[in-house]
């Protein structure tokens, strides 16, 4: 009678992407903003404006909203993996060099990338920067002992103009979540598919197997 062998455990169907922080952080981040930009729309837009009233109120809302743009981030560093996530997005390989060339030239074939790809780190580049900028300028229109006219006058250009490039930007990010329903699983749930994974972050799901531990290394992220 030849040995019985034992049948090799498949690898689970899903993969852990995102911890409970990670997903707290990035939902805090998102309702901060999503009350800048609706209040904004309200003060700025005729039809909002007359429709909702009360304008104090909407700017004390804006106002407040925007002094807490860097609470979540700020929050989230007390977090291990949301620390390894600002890592991750602050490194550009040569892979993500190469996504961002597929991408731009429109080749639908299969892009290498880590857990975020290179579309998403200059997304989250871009978007820290723009809200830096806009606290900056919001501070200064909302404290007018801060700086002389000229300076506040200056600022409220770019802050206007700087918001309405992020309400098209934000537009943008919601549009590319919503045609991604397992991206979207993933913040939700904290896991998504392992095909999908496979599919959209290789070399990330490639080193959280070759590492064992449930977390991918910073390496090749």
């Amino acid at each position: 009678m030849g040995a019985r062998t034992t049948p090799r455990a498949e690898p689970d169907a899903r993969v852990r992407r995102f911890t409970r922080a990670e997903r707290w952080v990035h939902r805090a981040n998102a309702l901060v903003f999503g009350v800048c930009v609706l209040s904004a729309a309200v003060l700025y837009l005729p039809q909002l404006a007359e429709a909702v009233g009360r304008r104090e109120l909407v700017v004390t809302v804006h106002e407040y909203a925007g002094a807490l743009l860097p609470v979540p981030v700020l929050a989230g560093l007390l977090s291990r993996a949301f620390r390894g996530d600002l890592r991750r997005l602050n490194r550009f390989g040569t892979h993500d060099r190469a996504w961002l060339r597929s991408a731009l030239a429109r080749d639908e074939r299969p892009r290498r990338a880590g857990k975020f790809n290179a579309g998403q780190k200059v997304y989250a580049g871009w978007i820290t920067g723009a809200a830096l900028v806009l606290l900056g300028t919001g501070l200064l229109m909302w404290f007018t002992h801060l700086a002389p006219l000229p300076v506040r006058v200056g600022s409220t250009f770019v802050h206007d103009w700087l918001a309405l490039a992020v309400g098209i930007v934000l537009a943008g990010h919601l549009t590319m979540a919503l045609l991604d329903p397992e991206a979207r699983r993933g913040m939700r749930t904290g896991s998504v598919e392992r095909s999908w994974a496979r599919r959209e972050h290789g070399l990330w799901l490639d080193a959280l197997e070759r590492s064992g531990k449930g977390r991918a290394p910073l390496d090749h992220q």
